[in-house]
């Protein structure tokens, strides 16, 4: 049988093995996923190595963009959203291409917080990968308004026009994540605050918004992309706000993933234990 893999620079810090071949063990299919660390620059010798070798692969950053034009077929809604993380390697050695991130946001939001999507108003913090990818997805889904706050507004301003154009009818409002006059309007009438950058990961990044506009009597639920405990995520906690990490997130767009490549049921339970490393296979 041929492996998988999971792609990105860096790489090291990721539990999708894990959470997959626990997957894989379930149904005795070995433990054939892997962690590749590929550098930008080796995208193309990869591609073409999987292309021989692998049956799937998921990509992370910084890939989920670059890897389209390497990619035989894509999904419509993976092109327009710019984000591909689930390529399927076919017989004949063609790429197919999709994103499972959407899904999986999805998904995290109703199992932590049993909100309905539809007619929701939805704020994100980031408009990099992950925000293209689940913001997409989340129109498709009905809610009602997108708010993008991201450091450099052009970017914000970008994926705005992509949903407006893929989504009529769908409101997209734009700020810098540094106009808290905006951001605290905003908060006011959002469902759900998605928190989709990188800062977090480390102890030491800075918050990626005033997190002082975070107060009790706030309707929203904090989805933080990451699955640690942020800074944000405390915060949240602490002025009595629904608040969940990305745990849930990475876990089920990997079943997606899975269940995209062999066609069986994911065994969820199985994936979450071995995403938490307590996997018994």
């Amino acid at each position: 049988m041929r492996n998988y893999a999971v792609i990105g620079d860096p790489v090291g810090h990721s539990r999708s093995p894990g959470m997959q071949n626990a997957a894989f063990e379930h149904y005795r299919l070995g433990s054939p996923y892997v962690k590749r660390h590929v550098r930008p620059g080796e995208l193309g010798a990869f591609v073409e190595e999987a292309r021989r070798t692998l049956a799937g692969f998921n990509c992370t950053v910084p890939h989920k963009s670059a890897i389209i034009p390497y990619l035989d077929e894509v999904d419509p809604k993976a092109l327009a959203a710019s984000s591909v993380n689930t390529v399927t390697v076919r017989e004949d050695g063609t790429l197919a291409g999709t994103s499972t991130d959407g899904y999986g946001l999805e998904m995290a939001l109703e199992t932590n917080f049993g909100r309905p999507l539809a007619g929701a108003e939805v704020c994100f913090i980031g408009c990099g990968g992950a925000a293209h990818a689940t913001s997409f997805h989340l129109a498709e889904r009905g809610v009602r308004t997108i708010r993008l706050a991201n450091r450099t507004l052009s970017k914000a301003e970008e994926l705005a026009e992509k949903l407006r154009a893929a989504n009529p009818g769908l409101a997209v409002e734009t700020a810098l994540p540094s106009d808290s006059d905006t951001l605290a309007r905003w908060f006011a009438a959002t469902d759900f605050l998605i928190q989709a950058t990188s800062l977090g990961l480390r102890e030491t990044d800075p918050a990626p918004f005033d997190l002082g506009l975070l107060r009790p009597g706030l309707r929203m639920a904090v989805f933080d992309t990451i699955y640690l405990d942020t800074p944000v995520l405390r915060k949240a906690r602490q002025a009595g706000l629904p608040a969940a990490g990305g745990a849930a997130m990475l876990l089920y767009q990997g079943a997606k993933s899975f269940e995209i490549w062999t066609g069986l049921a994911a065994p969820i339970d199985a994936m979450r234990a071995g995403m938490e490393g307590n996997s018994s296979c």
